[in-house]
């Protein structure tokens, strides 16, 4: 029979679930920023004959990196933080 798991608890799991949304709102506000700074940068080094699609899929490629990154290891510190990791059985711990 598997462990509970700490995200059982409502309590727990509303504080964890509030502390990776705090998390997603400063990596979208950093993710703007860095867009931002990026679009800039081309706009002042880059060449003049370059289309304004090639800055939307910038932004697009750099906005959709950063928060798929952010979202990813968010999850991984959400499962790692509550102690979620280790209410699973591992089959294999016996075998040595």
């Amino acid at each position: 029979m598997a462990k509970k798991s700490p995200l059982d608890d409502p309590a727990q799991a509303a504080f964890a679930w509030a502390r990776f949304r705090r998390i997603m709102r400063f990596m979208f506000l950093l993710t703007a920023g860095v867009v931002a700074v990026s679009l800039a940068l081309l706009w002042k080094f880059g060449s003049e004959a370059v289309s304004i699609h090639y800055y939307i899929a910038a932004a697009l490629g750099i906005g959709f990196t950063m928060l798929l990154a952010s979202a990813l290891m968010g999850l991984v510190f959400l499962s790692s933080g509550t102690g979620h990791d280790e209410a699973i059985e591992d089959p294999l711990a016996d075998e040595d």
